[in-house]
């Protein structure tokens, strides 16, 4: 790899240290990494603070993905961030291919991205297989390169957003501004589960309550920043009308655990319609 000293690699950590270790450990010395530490982890920073020079942790409240990415671009010294989930296997020589295609649009892009080979094409929308590059409406989060001074032209990450569609909103937010986002076919990477790392099953449980919580009001958010909130609220009645349905049916039938899902999904998209932040936390 030619370009180790022009990119800094973005790991975001929240109770995830052993996917975390074993990412770091495929990262090339040479290239600078910035982690940011979510669940106040103090034994993970000094673990890695003392075997990994090229690494930096900083510990910080979690308010979210955004106000994660927003905090360590400014911690960044280099032209290029890779913004990655550890869940990613990904190979460090394509990081080449990254640079060549940022040299060629001379960087009049948002976000690059990979080709992602194991994910169902329903949920994660991909341009055609046979073509090399190609121009896409979002990149996933889950592995963005981005160049440092575009990042600041289109705005960063809106922090409203704690999880899920900022990166959606931020590469919706470059079109406005005619600035692109591309797929690149020949960089291909896989994903291995969550990152989140919780034995308990009843906190597993709650984690996802929390997630479908975060889903439903990120969704409507992103919704009424493009429509405006009476459109969305137009759009989203046939998803409100299904989720009261499903309440009714499951406290009929007794299933609690299905009842207490559609109960945190109402409850994160009426937040949402009403205009309240985000503020469910783990």
């Amino acid at each position: 790899m030619k370009n180790f000293n022009r990119i800094t690699i973005v790991l975001i950590a929240y109770k995830s240290e052993t996917k975390i270790y074993d990412f770091i450990k495929r990262i090339p010395k040479k290239i600078k990494v910035i982690i940011i530490e979510n669940s106040n982890n103090i034994i993970l920073k000094k673990k890695i603070s003392k075997n990994f020079k090229n690494i930096t942790v900083f510990i910080k409240k979690n308010e979210g993905v955004s106000a994660s990415i927003n905090y360590a671009v400014k911690k960044i010294k280099t032209e290029y961030f890779l913004q990655i989930s550890p869940d990613i296997l990904f190979d460090y020589r394509d990081l080449d291919k990254f640079f060549d295609v940022a040299k060629k649009l001379n960087n009049n892009f948002s976000a690059l991205g990979p080709r992602f080979i194991n994910v169902k094409t329903k949920s994660h929308n991909q341009i055609s297989n046979e073509m090399d590059i190609g121009t896409i409406d979002s990149i996933h989060g889950s592995c963005m390169f981005i160049n440092k001074k575009q990042f600041k032209i289109i705005g960063g990450f809106d922090e409203n957003f704690f999880l899920y569609f900022e990166e959606t909103d931020y590469c919706k937010r470059a079109w406005k501004k005619n600035i692109k986002s591309y797929q690149i076919n020949s960089i291909r990477v896989t994903t291995q589960g969550r990152t989140v790392l919780i034995k308990k099953k009843e906190e597993q449980i709650k984690l996802n309550n929390i997630l479908i919580w975060h889903f439903i009001w990120s969704k409507y958010y992103f919704s009424k920043k493009n429509y405006g909130n009476l459109l969305s609220f137009i759009i989203f009645i046939p998803i409100l009308s299904r989720i009261i349905f499903k309440i009714l049916f499951n406290k009929i039938f007794y299933d609690k655990k299905k009842l207490i899902k559609y109960k945190f999904r109402l409850n994160g998209l009426i937040s949402s319609i009403l205009g309240k932040n985000s503020s469910l936390r783990p």
